[in-house]
């Protein structure tokens, strides 16, 4: 008995005090000898919605470009700096003439009160046709507005006093008003543009942030999918090597050098590889399905149909960067600073013109405008202020010729320079000939007591700056903090990768080394197949610090801003 639990202890610490000849020689006593585990064949390592048989290999740098180009993110930051160039064209707009015509018709009959009302059979009667036309709008330059104004008109009357019937009236004048102190560096149509063109600089500063944003989580994405098929490769190798080991331990155990229950061991040991295949095959499908999220440009693409083979290599060169040169870069180069520069400048833009409504207003205004006229002498009859006195006339003149004397003289009847007879060419004619002119210049003035609400706007817009400046200095701060991050991991990444690639070597050298001393009985199955457990999963780590070390990279260059410069990207 005492002998029997001694050959016990020497198998189970692999001491190599009995030769493996000796151990042939020794009669073990059977194990479970009737034990069978029930053999089952692997499931299929298909993935859900997948043909493995279209196999697509896909490089970083085009995944890269389908993203930028089938991104919905990137698609509505596209869209956000159309929207913004469109604002800009509206802004733009307030400078646009307005033209405007009017066209009518009008007749008035009025009753008569007085004998010099001129109208006949009580009251006077009136028509018109009226046309005008309008061209106004403002200058882009010291805030100045114009307005254009022309209008002719055809005018017919029954009263006896107008001299020209019908009569074609025309006029043409020009207003010009320049602000000479509010309203003159700036006013609300300067401001409006001035924004719209510092908004378009923001949304095109945000549609960057977000292509690096898109590139750093693609750069991720695609790693994590080599990761996870070099995992499940790992692990399918893990099987083959357990399933190797089975074979090798059937021998043995014929052999008489190991107990039947370490077929047992075997047989669980390639189960528990087997639910890690399916474990990282699951990963597998995760990470390609959030890739394709990434690039794919609808629910209907092809790509969802295909299994995504990444084709490009690790790259395992570490840049070389100086944590001040990484700050400079980030500062020079990450998207939130440039929207933190553009607010400011929209601030800025704020504060002048609040600031200018606090002023009076002060506006010169000059007009100068010219008349036109023509029109036909009035067929009315004689003139009403000498008709009456007609009949006086004649008699004086018969008492004149009875005796002797001389007829009364003749007064010429009215007439019109030749420029005032004719139509409605005549009066144009006239018109432009500018022999009727008249102009006016003037100052207007309005000063509103207190101005209690350009003085709130301008103080809200102050406060507003301070607050613009104390974010910035927060944002620059946790850019830094971001950098030293970025920088940090990835020397870490590169010293685990460093850990990893021994550690595997390392455990490389152990499991073949107990597999020789199971040989030799000086080893059991449980210690070697812990060795293949340990092995299995420093392969896993040194392929998760070598995909941690280009993630790494990739957020590098997100934190310095450079991701589109450093993959050679560039947006539009």
């Amino acid at each position: 008995m005492r002998k029997e639990i001694l050959i016990l202890l020497v198998l189970i610490c692999g001491s190599g005090l009995v030769r493996a000849q000796e151990i042939e020689r020794l009669p073990v006593p059977p194990v479970a000898p009737d034990f069978r585990a029930p053999q089952k064949p692997m499931p299929s390592l298909d993935r859900v919605g997948v043909d493995m048989n279209q196999q697509r290999p896909l490089t970083l740098r085009e995944a890269l470009s389908m993203a930028l180009a089938n991104n919905k993110d990137i698609e509505v930051a596209r869209e956000n700096v159309r929207i913004a160039e469109f604002d800009f064209l509206g802004a733009q707009g307030a400078y646009d003439p307005r033209f405007s015509v009017s066209s009518y018709y009008e007749r008035f009959e009025n009753p008569i009160s007085s004998f010099l009302s001129g109208g006949q059979n009580g009251s006077t009667i009136q028509s018109d046709y009226a046309g005008s036309v309008r061209l106004e709008g403002q200058t882009p330059v010291l805030g100045g507005s114009y307005r254009l104004d022309f209008s002719s008109s055809r005018f017919t009357t029954n009263n006896e006093f107008v001299a020209l019937n019908p009569q074609y009236p025309s006029s043409l004048s020009f207003t010009y008003t320049q602000p000479l102190w509010r309203g003159m560096k700036i006013d609300a149509s300067r401001r409006q543009i001035a924004i719209a063109r510092k908004n378009l600089s923001l949304t095109d500063a945000q549609f960057r942030q977000r292509a690096i944003d898109t590139i750093t989580n693609v750069q991720r994405a695609y790693w994590d999918l080599v990761f996870a098929l070099r995992s499940l490769q790992v692990q399918r190798d893990a099987v083959t090597v357990a399933q190797t080991q089975l074979t090798h331990n059937k021998r043995l155990v014929q052999e008489g050098v190991l107990a039947p229950i370490d077929i047992v061991a075997a047989e669980s040991q390639i189960s528990t590889y087997e639910q890690g295949v399916f474990t990282a095959l699951e990963d597998v499908s995760r990470s390609e399905n959030l890739l394709k999220h990434l690039i794919a440009e609808n629910q209907s693409s092809q790509i969802w149909k295909e299994s995504i083979v990444p084709s490009d290599p690790i790259d395992l060169q570490v840049p070389a960067v100086a944590l001040d040169d990484a700050i400079k870069t980030a500062k020079e180069n990450r998207p939130e600073l440039q929207q933190s520069t553009v607010v400011k400048e929209i601030n800025e833009i704020d504060k002048s013109y609040f600031k200018n409504q606090t002023k009076p207003a002060v506006d010169l205004v000059g007009t100068y405008g010219v008349n036109g006229l023509a029109g036909a002498v009035s067929t009315a009859g004689v003139n009403p202020f000498t008709a009456s006195s007609l009949q006086v006339r004649q008699r004086v003149d018969q008492l004149s010729e009875l005796a002797g004397l001389e007829p009364l003289p003749i007064v010429p009847p009215q007439t019109f320079s030749p420029d005032l007879l004719g139509g409605p060419g005549q009066s144009l004619q006239s018109l432009f000939a500018n022999r009727y002119g008249n102009f006016r210049v003037g100052v207007q003035i309005s000063l509103p007591f207190r101005n209690r609400t350009a003085e709130a706007q301008l103080g809200r817009t102050l406060v507003e700056g301070e607050r613009i400046a104390t974010q910035r200095e927060q944002l620059e701060q946790a850019i830094q903090v971001d950098v030293r991050n970025a920088l940090q991991s990835m020397r870490s990444a590169e010293a685990r990768l460093r850990a990893a690639v021994a550690t595997r070597e390392a455990n490389e050298q152990q499991f073949a080394s107990e597999q020789r001393r199971l040989d030799a009985g000086q080893s059991t199955t449980f210690l070697v197949l812990e060795r293949q457990t340990a092995l299995t999963t420093a392969r896993g780590l040194e392929l998760k610090a070598q995909t941690d070390l280009n993630k790494a990279i990739a957020d590098l260059q997100r934190a310095t801003g450079n991701s589109l410069s450093v993959n050679s990207i560039v947006v539009k």
